[in-house]
């Protein structure tokens, strides 16, 4: 792996001992050991707010030499990673889920290390629109990545149930989330990061009337756009026709995947792989 030079792991003071410490917290979180339950918990929370300071200092480029906000894939999956883990230590105080926190924890220190390394370039914003855009933006992978969570626990508790069977399946259900309830809340945050979606890509539009001719064209609009039809199309698909269970989350996971490869996607490629400074 090829630190970026306006890695803050490679400035005086930059930021590394924050890194570490929330690396730690997060490796706590992540380690298997029942008896550390609440230690575990209290080291994912403790990473959550290491890791907002951190998004905090990157993005908005507090404490480096060359002012601007760093908008590089890096900064943009580790604050969409640390959303999920936000609403995750929400309803964790319902539903404490050890083995989720475990994946949680392993997935705050891929976003720090990520962020850290591949921060981007700093840029200074162009319009008095980009901000919110990218706000916007970013807040519809966190939410979409917390639908994603959800669908996936959706998806476990129905092959528990066809294993099972409903009566074995009571007890657990006791346990855990009833399933209608889960279901709800997967679709809820759809329907909220499609309404988000929605708004980016208005203020994209807009905030592209002043660009170059073409510019809306990038590979990044393509995939949002797709991502958008894609989740436009499961949540009539799901009013009209009822779609539920797997052939719903299939859905979203499509999407989920079409917008990842929208902002951080394109990102990656032209940051790390071709090595070139992006507007």
């Amino acid at each position: 792996m090829i630190l970026s030079t306006s890695s803050p792991l490679l400035a005086p003071g930059g930021g590394l001992l924050l890194v570490v410490v929330a690396s730690a917290l997060y490796l706590l979180a992540s380690v298997p050991a029942h008896s550390w339950g609440r230690l575990s918990a209290a080291g994912l929370l403790g990473g959550l707010v290491l890791h907002a300071l951190l998004l905090l200092i990157d993005i908005a480029g507090l404490g480096q030499s060359v002012p601007g906000a760093r908008l590089g894939f890096g900064p943009v999956l580790s604050m969409a990673v640390w959303l999920v883990i936000a609403v995750y230590t929400v309803e964790s105080r319902l539903l404490p889920l050890p083995v989720v926190r475990q994946w949680l924890g392993l997935a705050g220190i891929v976003a720090v290390l990520l962020a850290a390394t591949f921060p981007g370039d700093p840029r200074v914003m162009q319009s008095s629109l980009a901000p919110l855009h990218f706000a916007l933006g970013v807040g519809s992978y966190g939410l979409f990545g917390a639908a994603v969570l959800h669908g996936l626990w959706l998806d476990a508790a129905e092959r528990r149930m066809r294993g099972a069977g409903a009566a074995a399946l009571a007890p657990r259900a006791a346990q855990g989330m009833p399933l209608l309830q889960l279901e709800r809340i997967t679709f809820r945050f759809v329907e909220v990061g499609f309404i988000v979606l929605t708004a980016t890509l208005v203020l994209g539009i807009v905030t592209s009337l002043t660009s170059p001719p073409g510019r809306w064209l990038e590979h990044k609009t393509v995939f949002s756009v797709l991502a958008w039809g894609v989740i436009g199309a499961l949540l009539i698909g799901r009013r009209v026709r009822g779609w539920r269970g797997r052939q719903a989350t299939r859905w979203l996971y499509t999407g989920a995947v079409l917008l990842l490869l929208g902002y951080a996607g394109s990102r990656f490629v032209l940051e790390v792989v071709l090595r070139r400074a992006v507007e």
